[in-house]
């Protein structure tokens, strides 16, 4: 039988397990102790959190490389490639090494029956091992205890944040998500937090693994200065005083980059000031707060593409579309399982229009039941099929100075660009 390709080894992952989550680290753990995956590489940050959870692996995988670490990432869902999923030294993995990677782990695993997230959690552990990589950056799936990627010991624990989501695993309170999220600390080692409201669970978990707790605004936060830049002050890898001043603008959150420098110097490492601000402003999350520029029917046009898909990401776009005024129209779809209201909510007012459309998933949510959501709360509407026909809509029909902001999914992110990437000549960084 002639080996698979990439394509073929997504689809069988697809079809391996029952269900799509199965929360447990049994299945893992077993496969990952047959391959010696369990040590991945000498210094291990695993990142977990509602919300930002990107935007911190980035910029803590800018820093490794800018410090001379060899370093890997895994993170998740892909906007476009599955091979986004999994980088090598800033770069995505090709497709003969993932499927070298899902061999090794179907070979490996006998009878034990794997999710899609876990196949692709121990492929990405046997790339990196493969590699002989410095260290790495592993992004929590779902929760943080039961976790695939908690199977491996975190040197560094980063929690980003503490909300509500996925509650029919979680559960429903900020108490249950803290306790699951707290479990991918470490006795003894650091936890480094962005949330400034800690659940009492975590603050428990806290004291009873001994681990050593850095949180934002009580040890490292930034604050913007008087001439348009930002400063940053934590705690030095010796733990003293550290501040960085006159920053230079970055693209994604500073509450996450600020959150990946701590956890890089509680890791004992350390650059200069300069190589500090180089590696943050060349962090990057593809589809996060990305502007992109075309040329659509012989008109300059602007693009913000946004991923965030629940209310915290939200909140967190409308306060940067706030910060920036323009005139500005939505192009917006959403998955079935999130919060409509809490992502819709602070975003009202902000948009000319909306262009909502149905995504090409059975889990979307109708344009019509986005359409009826937004009309009761006074926004100008107008539902489609499609993206495609969305952005069409939008693009014909607005004037070349309007700025056109695709968010809400994933998947609205990612059709939109194929369908760009399609039908204009031009799709730079704008």
């Amino acid at each position: 039988m002639s080996p698979l390709s990439l394509p073929e080894w997504l689809a069988r992952l697809e079809s391996l397990h029952p269900v799509e989550i199965d929360m447990g680290l049994g299945r893992v753990q077993a496969v990952a102790e047959r391959l010696q995956l369990l040590r991945p590489a000498p210094l291990v940050f695993t990142v977990t959190g509602t919300n930002g959870k990107g935007s911190t692996c980035a910029g803590l995988d800018s820093l490794l490389r800018q410090s001379g670490l060899r370093s890997g990432c895994y993170t998740s869902p892909h906007l476009l490639r599955y091979n986004e999923r999994i980088t090598l030294q800033g770069e995505p993995v090709g497709d003969q090494d993932l499927c070298q990677a899902f061999q090794a782990i179907e070979d490996s695993r006998g009878d034990i029956s794997l999710t899609y997230f876990e196949f692709g959690t121990l492929a990405a552990l046997w790339l990196f091992r493969r590699a002989g990589l410095d260290a790495v950056v592993l992004e929590v799936g779902l929760g943080g205890r039961l976790d695939a990627v908690n199977v491996v010991d975190a040197t560094i624990a980063v929690v980003t944040s503490i909300g509500l989501d996925h509650q029919e695993y979680l559960g429903d309170t900020r108490e249950s998500v803290g306790f699951e999220k707290a479990g991918i600390m470490r006795a003894g080692r650091p936890v480094v937090t962005g949330e400034t409201d800690l659940p009492q669970t975590f603050v428990d978990e806290v004291a009873r693994r001994g681990a050593t707790l850095l949180q934002r605004d009580a040890h490292f936060g930034w604050s913007d200065t008087d001439d348009q830049c930002w400063s940053f002050h934590g705690l030095s890898p010796e733990g003293q005083p550290r501040k960085l001043t006159r920053m230079p603008s970055v693209r994604l959150p500073r509450d996450n980059l600020v959150l990946a420098v701590q956890a890089f110097w509680a890791a004992g490492l350390d650059l200069s000031d300069t190589l500090i601000a180089q590696a943050l402003r060349e962090a990057f999350v593809p589809g996060r707060l990305e502007r992109r520029s075309i040329s659509w029917r012989g008109q300059p046009r602007r693009l913000c593409l946004d991923v965030g898909h629940n209310p915290h990401a939200a909140a967190y776009l409308a306060s940067y579309l706030r910060a920036r005024p323009d005139t500005r129209q939505a192009v917006f779809g959403l998955l079935g399982d999130k919060d409509l209201a809490g992502v819709v909510d602070p975003l009202c007012g902000l948009f000319e229009s909306w262009a909502v459309a149905s995504l090409s998933t059975p889990r979307s949510r109708s344009a019509e039941e986005l359409a009826v959501h937004l009309i009761a709360r006074g926004e100008r509407v107008e539902a489609h099929d499609s993206v495609a026909a969305a952005l069409i809509d939008v693009l014909d029909n607005s004037p070349s100075s309007t700025e056109i902001v695709i968010f809400g999914s994933f998947f609205c992110v990612s059709e939109a660009i194929l369908w760009l990437s399609a039908q204009v000549q031009e799709l730079t960084d704008g």
